[in-house]
């Protein structure tokens, strides 16, 4: 697989359908199809980060503008109540596709630990 050929990129590219519920020149939000709360979103960059212990200095600005987006989404889906981001990185940590996305959960009380 070329890099950036994830599922993500291919549903950036629009070759897989997904239901945009946000999108603009950097990123993507979509439900996730393996939800684990009532509300869970990906917040996916359009730039293929495979992770975010592989992220470069460079990335502050789109990493910082994958939060806000998480931020206005929740505010756009009423999740006033609370929410919780999450970023998996590698194996040990969950990352099942190997490109960075934002975890967004909501509509319930999160508990903790969280895993």
């Amino acid at each position: 697989m070329a890099e950036g050929d994830t599922i993500f990129a291919k549903i950036i590219r629009k070759e897989i359908p997904s239901e945009f519920l946000h999108e603009d020149d950097q990123c993507i939000a979509i439900k996730d199809i393996n939800a684990q709360a009532p509300t869970h979103l990906l917040i996916i960059p359009k730039k293929p980060i495979p992770q975010l212990s592989k992220a470069d200095d460079d990335d502050e600005q789109v990493l910082g503008h994958l939060l806000i987006v998480a931020k206005k989404v929740a505010e756009k889906l009423s999740l006033g109540n609370g929410y919780r981001i999450v970023i998996n990185d590698g194996a040990d940590g969950g990352q099942e596709v190997m490109h960075i996305h934002v975890h967004l959960l909501g509509g319930r009380k999160m508990e903790w630990p969280p895993g």
